[in-house]
């Protein structure tokens, strides 16, 4: 008993190792000016859930700086079976009154808990779910996953992703919701521990998702940071390791969430800290760098913060 408690307590302390260098890290990354260059690159986002939503759509897009939306078109079950969503037929025709604006076909699935031996869907779901997202997306430019939680090295979401791709064509968009790069390495660990489900993406899996993709979207909120400073080096985090492991990929667009007004963390700080990041990130010339609005009534904090 004595050696259990001495290896559970020695386990506990390197937790806490781990998560205090962390904080250190996070704290000295919020830190210095952006460069005047990093703004937005005109590739930018918003999801709409609903036709209310997409009321306030009008000036957001009126920017021209976004040119793309999400259109939420259903839910996806553990089958692969899609329920859709309503309203849609509404948004699209918000939409296309700003016709250099693209809309895709947003497909979600998310849930509690995720496991090291049970893959988020089985081969059967695989094959439902693959001809059914290319069927959603039909009058829509391509289709948005967003599927989580899934644990690094999970093999289903990479063999869905190639699936889709395959049922879409080249021609289409393809873009997924990644989960947030783990800020150091082997930080994944302790959160998996303590949460019992994936919460951070390794470099080498968010690499590995991201093989058929177009783009690729990291989230701006569930860091569940103490402070707004470890928020914002949090994000600067995000923005660095992300490039660091899609550099090789030629032609895809990376883009950082925005959390909406109201929440914990804010769509400032988050604005801030992605310029910092896009400082120092070392961007190849084929990577294009975004953000995705939570909500489309953003546009102030979106041009203040953003436009320049």
């Amino acid at each position: 008993m004595r050696w259990f408690l001495t290896r559970l307590l020695a386990g506990v302390a390197a937790i806490a190792v781990v998560l205090a260098g962390v904080g250190v890290l996070l704290a000295a990354q919020y830190s210095g000016t952006p460069a005047a260059w990093a703004l937005s690159q005109g590739t930018d986002a918003v999801r709409v859930e609903s036709e209310e939503d997409a009321e306030a759509l009008g000036p957001l897009l009126d920017t021209g700086s976004v040119d793309t939306v999400y259109v939420l078109v259903g839910e996806i079950d553990a089958d692969g079976a899609i329920e859709p969503a309503p309203d849609v037929e509404a948004i699209l025709a918000r939409v296309a009154a700003h016709p250099d604006v693209r809309a895709l076909a947003w497909l979600r699935h998310v849930t509690e808990g995720s496991s090291l031996l049970v893959d988020r869907f089985d081969r059967q779901a695989r094959e439902a779910l693959a001809p059914a997202v290319a069927e959603a997306a039909e009058g829509f430019a391509g289709a948005h996953l967003e599927i989580r939680p899934v644990t690094v090295n999970d093999p289903s979401l990479p063999t869905l992703m190639e699936m889709v791709r395959e049922e879409l064509g080249e021609e289409a968009v393809l873009s997924v919701r990644a989960h947030h790069v783990e800020p150091v390495p082997g930080g994944r660990i302790p959160s998996f521990i303590v949460n019992r489900e994936e919460k951070y993406w390794s470099q080498g899996y968010l690499a590995r998702v991201a093989e058929n993709a177009d783009e690729v979207v990291l989230p701006g909120t569930g860091a569940e940071m103490p402070m707004d400073s470890l928020y914002g080096g949090f994000m600067v985090r995000q923005v660095t390791e992300s490039v660091s492991a899609v550099r090789a990929r030629e032609g895809l667009t990376l883009r950082f969430g925005v959390p909406a007004e109201g929440d914990e963390e804010s769509a400032e700080t988050a604005l801030s800290a992605i310029r910092l990041g896009m400082t120092r990130a070392d961007t190849p010339e084929g990577i294009r760098l975004g953000v995705v609005l939570s909500d489309p009534a953003q546009t102030t904090a979106y041009t203040s913060g953003w436009l320049g």
